[in-house]
């Protein structure tokens, strides 16, 4: 039964992206060359946020045992950034419609700086947690808004692929980013891994300013025209399937370094070496998943859906031993890492004239699933399940958002066919 549904929403999503013309694709003129030092300082905000979103991760031990709590409590400031995400993006991409694209990027990686300089700072974990929290509201409004800049400087027919590209920022700070932060942090303290975050911040404001044009093929909106976005019944479907999905690779993120250490027997200090293979996974699978993306859409949704359910099970065996361990870490970065430039680009498609707010919503439905993932994860550890417990948990959850997936498929070739 599954089968079919599959293969029927598959060719119903080949169909449709040979079809679809984009409405981003109107959004300006179209260019033939790539506006490469733009795409760096875009890419160079994306770098700052994934370091401080995965950091907290792989710093979890050691700031578990600085704030005197458990190390799934620690988790819920990992639980906090994400749900500073989920409340951020809609707000501030709905209240900000009217700021100039480039001048709203500056403010919201200005944000971002002081927001990881107040972690930096925090005197007891209920202050970490707020920090942390205000740190997440900045990073779903500057992915959607950059996402549109990216794509409206991109050539022509490689909308994806600039989606990715400031992706690939995120995926850089997992090969960079978060091991060199993880090694300063477990060797000179973890705040000083947020000190880093906060100068990156600083750095990319500097770099929108002086590289970044005025985006004035963008056009600007008003609340209400960004807020009919949640109107729309394949904005929403696509970001449950996002928060659903998604969860599967945060559930086994979010413990990784226990896990490396206790079940695999790697040593602690090998740990930033794991990270960084999972980092060079999410860059592989971003770069993979703009190209597939370009070329059908939802096809490269259900690649990267159906891969997760596979490379995530099969964790739960190669987490015992510390070479297999390493190499699943690769690959459970690289399938989720795919998802994530297919998923910007869909929403971008169908949402019309209200792309700012539901491109800012796919970076509020993943940190949905970050917090899921946590969440869950660290509940089937608490309740003695042990630490490969998560990656059968975030198989499940893949399942589930590729069945949601082709259900939504489904309901589009529905309503086109009315």
């Amino acid at each position: 039964m599954f089968a079919a549904v599959l293969r029927l929403a598959v060719a119903e999503s080949v169909s449709e992206s040979l079809a679809t013309t984009s409405p981003a694709s109107s959004a300006s003129e179209p260019r033939s060359t790539w506006h490469i030092p733009a795409m760096l300082a875009l890419a160079l905000g994306g770098f700052g946020i994934g370091t401080t979103e995965f950091v907290t991760m792989g710093l979890l031990p050691d700031i578990a045992r600085s704030m005197h709590v458990s190390e799934p409590t620690a988790g819920h400031a990992v639980s906090a950034y994400a749900l500073g995400v989920v409340v951020g993006a809609p707000v501030i991409a709905a209240l900000c419609a009217r700021m100039a694209r480039k001048r709203l990027l500056i403010v919201l990686m200005a944000a971002f700086a002081l927001g990881n300089a107040a972690s930096v700072v925090a005197p007891t974990f209920a202050t970490l947690t707020v920090a942390r929290f205000a740190s997440g509201l900045p990073h779903g409004a500057y992915f959607g808004v950059a996402s549109l800049a990216a794509a409206s400087l991109a050539p022509v027919g490689q909308r994806a692929k600039a989606v990715a590209a400031v992706m690939l920022g995120l995926s850089a700070a997992n090969v960079v980013g978060v091991p060199a932060a993880t090694w300063l942090g477990q060797n000179l303290g973890w705040r000083d891994a947020y000190v880093v975050v906060a100068i990156l911040g600083v750095a990319t404001v500097a770099a929108i300013y002086r590289f970044v044009p005025e985006l004035h093929g963008i056009k600007l909106t008003d609340p209400r025209t960004e807020l009919s976005a949640l109107r729309r019944s394949q904005v929403l479907l696509t970001l449950v399937v996002g928060a659903v999905g998604f969860g599967g690779m945060f559930a086994v993120y979010t413990y990784i370094t226990t896990t490396l250490t206790d079940v695999a027997g790697l040593p602690s200090g090998l740990v930033p070496v794991v990270l960084m293979l999972f980092g060079l996974g999410m860059v592989a699978g971003n770069i993979f998943g703009g190209v597939l993306a370009d070329r059908g859409v939802d096809r490269a949704i259900f690649v990267s859906m159906l891969s997760m359910v596979v490379i995530l099970a099969a964790f739960v065996a190669a987490a015992h031993n510390p070479y297999t361990a390493a190499f699943g870490a690769f690959l459970v970065g690289a399938s989720g890492a795919s998802l994530a430039p297919a998923l910007q680009t869909r929403l971008m498609d169908v949402a019309h004239d209200a792309q700012t707010l539901a491109a800012a919503l796919n970076h509020a439905a993943l940190n949905i699933a970050n917090a899921a993932g946590a969440f869950l994860g660290g509940l089937v550890i608490a309740h003695g399940l042990g630490y490969t417990a998560p990656a059968v948990v975030g198989a499940g959850l893949a399942v589930v958002g590729t069945l949601m997936f082709a259900g939504t498929v489904l309901v589009a070739r529905s309503s086109r066919s009315q």
